[in-house]
């Protein structure tokens, strides 16, 4: 019997149309310098009104169905989405994405929610799947896509203590991941899981546009779910120790400082290792993983994936080298595992040029990013009518139309309406 093997065949990450230097949003807020630099913060996604989680779903998705054959866009029978962003309770956002996307009806399309770790849930029900040879030669497409939309309710009003640092962190974005049984990007460790969960209220959605909770107690709980998943990993794993067996290791990136006090958390507790070899580690296995996320944000679902696109694009892959993983989401769950990638895998993921996606990004301005959150009430969850405004930030629909990217158009008795332009 031939070994089973499972992973990503192929992966992309798009990150909208529209950034801003959260530099000159921390000084305009009058953030504290010194808690703001430890966000290791660059830059953020800002959704334009006419993108939601289904345009940068397909937007992700759409290069990956494109580089198919007929043959084999119709093996994908699975649709999962991943999101903490759903724009209705129950329809869900896969039907569109798998509508656009133009993929055979013989599949299944469904939604999951479980805060960020939705996207490693998408990833692993999609493994199992695959595993389990109930349709031998399928592929499954995962999509994790989230965004944060900020809103003012009054003209010219900061709303500071609502918002603190986490209007800076706060991005937009999708990570689509076709996984199936030939992993030219990333081939899974089969059986290599450590898992952790508990209920816990760090943080929440407790209304569809509204994110509460307690930042100290999620960083607890972050720290905490990161050693024991890792722990169960190490136990279900022969000859594992955190140092040695991973060549990088990419985490969930709410912000850069959070990864960074929990790689040294584990340095410390797991290898007893000194300061300059836990600033050394974390600069050669953890930064290269940082990179995008730096100038995304917080894509909740998505994050973990953004890790480790980061990490492929970013690292050296001359030989084959394991890569850790680490997922949380908060309420909670979490997720220790890891995988091969190659350097026909790097090459794989660096002919999608993201990094280069993101330089051709419009940078707005403090003001268009003003009057960007003035509009974002129009289309709040639960919205029956709208027509899009698609000129409001000139530079940016020119971006996404000379791209030929979807967009949202209209929302018609609550269904959406999309275009491509």
């Amino acid at each position: 019997m031939n070994e089973k093997i499972v992973g990503i065949e192929s992966i992309n990450f798009y990150g909208g149309s529209a950034f801003l230097d959260v530099q000159k949003l921390a000084k305009y807020r009058n953030l504290d310098n010194e808690r703001f630099d430890n966000l290791l913060m660059k830059e953020k996604t800002v959704p334009l009104p006419y993108e939601d989680p289904i345009s940068f779903g397909v937007n992700a998705a759409k290069p990956l169905i494109d580089n198919l054959s007929e043959e084999e866009k119709d093996r994908i029978e699975m649709v999962i989405t991943c999101t903490e962003s759903g724009i209705d309770f129950g329809k869900s956002i896969s039907t569109y994405i798998h509508h656009y996307l133009d993929l055979s009806r013989n599949c299944r399309l469904f939604e999951l929610k479980n805060a960020c770790y939705s996207g490693t849930a998408g990833f692993q029900m999609a493994v199992n799947f695959i595993l389990s040879q109930a349709s031998p030669g399928a592929k499954v497409l995962v999509i994790a896509t989230d965004l944060t939309r900020f809103s003012v309710a009054d003209p010219g009003e900061a709303l500071m203590a609502d918002w603190s640092f986490a209007e800076p962190s706060g991005g937009a974005g999708a990570v689509a991941i076709l996984v199936s049984d030939k992993p030219l990007v990333y081939q899974v460790d089969i059986g290599a899981n450590g898992y952790y969960g508990y209920e816990v209220m760090d943080t929440c959605r407790p209304i569809p546009d509204s994110e509460a909770g307690n930042a100290d107690l999620s960083l607890m709980s972050y720290l905490d779910c990161c050693e024991a998943s890792y722990l169960e990993y190490e136990k279900r794993v022969t000859d594992v120790n955190y140092k040695d067996s991973f060549n990088y290791l990419a985490f969930h990136t709410p912000f850069g400082g959070m990864v960074k006090g929990a790689h040294r958390k584990m340095m410390r507790k797991m290898c007893k290792a000194k300061p300059n070899e836990i600033e050394n580690d974390f600069n050669q296995r953890v930064v290269p993983g940082l990179s995008y996320c730096q100038r995304v944000g917080n894509i909740m679902g998505a994050t973990v994936f953004l890790s480790m696109i980061s990490t492929i694009d970013h690292g050296a892959f001359d030989s084959p080298k394991r890569l850790g993983i680490f997922s949380y989401g908060s309420g909670c769950c979490s997720e220790f595992y890891s995988g091969v990638v190659t350097k026909s895998g790097q090459d794989k993921v660096q002919e999608l040029s993201i990094g280069q996606q993101l330089d051709e990004r419009y940078e707005l301005s403090i003001e268009e990013y003003e009057e960007l959150l003035k509009s974002n009430s129009e289309i709040v969850f639960g919205t029956r009518n709208v027509k899009l405004d698609l000129h409001l930030i000139p530079g940016a629909f020119s971006i996404n139309e000379s791209r030929g990217r979807l967009v949202l158009h209209e929302i018609n008795e609550y269904h959406r309406e999309y275009i491509w332009l």
